[in-house]
């Protein structure tokens, strides 16, 4: 088939259950036609005979693929993250000519989007890593998508991307992030804060059945209450509906019946690395992923299991005082998890030269993804109020919710302590919180050892310049001429 003869204005790369989904989505809105290619043409066949309706354009070989796309060619790559991917963009980058565009959708992690457009780039074509988030259902029904990549990619990738995305008051749920790998960067921050909000409704969750003795099914209630008030999101909605289910085997609650391992696919970690990397702290987000591991060491914690703790039994004298307590905890931890993720998001644009806008971010994330929540118009308000907030719990409206909200967590966090029951999400929130309004902190005398061992040198409240003491001797202090 010849390029004036070419039937899809977008294809899709891979057609396991998120590339079919997606297939499927771009293919049920106005004004798209869909190529689909995959590596096995078996399973190209099987999307065929299962979804005639959608009118694929089905491809065997790359170079079918490449003929059957209007110029430029579009091709989203729907495989898993890797040496798979790169293998797809070689092949794709001998058919495709400049101009051209090639989406990676996975997962990828967002330095080899970085280095993986730098060197296509050098062919002339287009290559843009999109985060697609919203798990099977948005894929195929509207995600919340963050496209990186050129002005001139989005040109065209722009139209298709808002005709698959999702909508939220209005407004599809897609945005240019920024160049390379801003749209890969933007999702690895998202599934971070996606790990806290888990993490935290989980210990919410503990902290109530064990405090108050409630069953599964009634915090179930309890969280389908939370969901019609500020705490309004999905993953709240869905904590609900897992609470409630029970197994059809043992009549017995699911939650009780599932492993306590909990699994993951490494975005978090990204997100925790790439803060130390630079230099944020994302405690709330880093004590999520540590929680995930700690709960699959089962060895270590059946040899800990009889390790020394509270020797009294624990419940609470005022249950729905202590629920409300909790419900507060779990919005201020919420909240830290947030301001940390745009914390990273504002240093991931600086080192990258990216220019994101945090507003938009916060307005895309609103639906199709797994953290879609009432709560984040209040983010989106809060940076179009004042772009270069420097931190988003000091904007007027969080810092009065966690004006509201300190003395319970820190009644929750006590009662947590008290009792032996780990909370560490809700923990270090409330100590990060407390770190940052703090006027001193005891980082002078880290500061003091590192010049004691190191004479890593340090500043002083009182004097300009760099000092370095000679600790041994006469004890005395010099001003230093450079810093180690």
């Amino acid at each position: 088939m010849s390029a004036d003869q070419a039937k899809a204005n977008i294809g899709v790369v891979g057609l396991a259950v998120m590339g079919s989904n997606l297939a499927r989505n771009l293919a049920s809105r106005e004004g798209n036609t869909v190529a689909v290619y995959n590596r096995t043409y078996e399973k190209t066949e099987h999307l065929l005979a299962e979804h005639p309706e959608a009118e694929f354009v089905a491809s065997s070989t790359y170079e079918e693929f490449a003929a059957s796309l209007s110029t430029p060619r579009t091709a989203i790559i729907m495989v898993k993250a890797g040496r798979g991917t790169d293998a797809v963009i070689d092949e794709l980058v001998k058919v495709f000519e400049p101009g051209d565009i090639i989406v990676d959708g996975g997962n990828a992690l967002f330095t080899d989007t970085i280095r993986r457009e730098r060197a296509v780039r050098e062919t002339g074509i287009n290559f843009v890593g999109a985060g697609i988030s919203g798990g099977e259902e948005g894929a195929l029904l509207g995600p919340s998508i963050m496209p990186g990549g050129s002005a001139e990619a989005w040109e065209t990738l722009g139209p298709i991307l808002k005709s698959i995305a999702a909508v939220a008051e209005g407004e599809p749920c897609v945005t240019h992030v920024g160049t390379d790998g801003a749209g890969h960067f933007v999702k690895m921050i998202h599934n971070g804060i996606e790990y806290a909000d888990m993490q935290l409704i989980a210990e919410a969750y503990d902290l109530i059945r064990r405090g108050t003795g409630k069953t599964p099914a009634e915090i179930a209630e309890i969280f389908a209450e939370w969901n019609r008030g500020e705490l309004e999101s999905y993953l709240i909605e869905i904590t609900a509906e897992v609470l409630k289910q029970v197994d059809a085997d043992t009549q017995k609650p699911l939650v009780d019946v599932i492993l306590d391992q909990a699994g993951a696919k490494g975005t978090g970690a990204w997100t925790v690395q790439t803060a130390l990397d630079l230099g944020i702290p994302v405690s709330g987000i880093a004590e999520a992923v540590f929680a995930r591991s700690l709960s699959s060491k089962p060895a270590q914690r059946a040899a800990a299991s009889d390790l020394p703790g509270p020797s009294e039994a624990w419940t609470v004298d005022d249950a729905d005082a202590f629920i409300e307590d909790v419900r507060l905890a779990l919005y201020a931890s919420k909240i830290v998890a947030y301001s940390q993720g745009f914390d990273e998001i504002v240093a991931g644009a600086e080192q990258y030269d990216w220019d994101i806008k945090k507003g938009e971010i916060a307005k895309i994330w609103r639906g199709g993804c797994i953290i879609r929540a009432q709560f984040l118009n209040r983010i989106t308000e809060a940076y179009d109020e004042d772009p270069g907030l420097v931190a988003l719990l000091t904007a007027p409206f969080f810092r009065s919710a966690l004006e509201q909200a300190q003395e319970a967590w820190r009644r929750v966090v006590i009662a947590a302590t008290r009792a032996g029951i780990p909370s560490p999400a809700f923990s270090s929130s409330l100590s990060y919180y407390d770190g940052l309004r703090a006027d001193r902190l005891p980082a002078a005398l880290v500061q003091g050892q590192r010049d004691f061992f190191g004479a890593h040198t340090y500043k002083r409240i009182d004097k300009e310049g760099t000092f370095h003491t000679q600790w041994s001797g006469d004890r005395t202090e010099i001003e230093a001429t450079d810093t180690h």
